[in-house]
């Protein structure tokens, strides 16, 4: 792997545990490409919008929470079998964008409607796609692409699957949606210090080329 793919890779410490390594080995030896599994991220999020939206039992609360854990392996295991399997294409850069702002914008959007609060949702939904805008921005004009941030996408996806095993317990004991709203909150804002924090970053870069 070269600099330009070092520079333009998410550092994710799991890449280099045995099962990330042997599971991404195992999809690239039985064919399947990294396209194929970008695109199966947004299934796994369709199906966790879905349990958010249309119920609110806490089985379902948690089935939705383990949704949003399959489309992060999705995110981790598509770059594995596309570098490290040999898999990459020219399409790549494409699948590895969109289906993640898919994704990202499902999952939010559901959480704010579930939580009674559309308007957030669809706040965090916009913060989250401006931060991977910025990165991306930053990739374009010459600079590596920058991952930094409070609320990078793992600790979004890490937020919402807190305050969706929260809201499962909630939901046993109470009729309210205060774990779904701090969540979607808590994820709107942080996104926004990200975009503030990406952007000077940026800036500077781009002062000292």
């Amino acid at each position: 792997m070269g600099e330009d793919e070092d520079a333009s890779r998410r550092p994710i410490a799991s890449r280099s545990s045995s099962w990330a390594i042997g599971t991404s080995a195992w999809l690239a030896r039985a064919g399947v490409t990294p396209n194929g599994i970008s695109l199966l991220s947004i299934l796994f999020a369709g199906i966790g919008a879905a349990l958010i939206l249309l119920t609110s039992h806490p089985i379902a609360m948690v089935c939705a929470a383990i949704s949003v854990q399959l489309r992060l392996v999705c995110n981790l295991l598509d770059g594995m079998v596309a570098i490290e399997g040999g898999k990459k294409t020219k399409s790549g850069p494409l699948y590895n964008e969109f289906p993640d702002r898919i994704a990202d914008s499902l999952l939010l959007v559901a959480a704010g409607y579930a939580c009674g609060f559309a308007w957030l949702g669809w706040l965090a939904a916009l913060l989250a796609a401006l931060t991977a805008y910025i990165r991306v921005f930053g990739g374009a004009v010459g600079l590596p692409q920058d991952f930094s941030g409070i609320m990078a996408k793992q600790r979004r996806m890490a937020v919402l699957t807190a305050g969706l095993v929260a809201q499962s317990i909630e939901t046993l004991i109470s009729a309210s949606n205060w774990s779904l709203i701090l969540a979607s909150a808590i994820i709107a804002a942080g996104s926004l210090i990200t975009c503030i924090t990406r952007t000077i970053t940026l800036a500077r870069s781009l002062e000292r080329l």
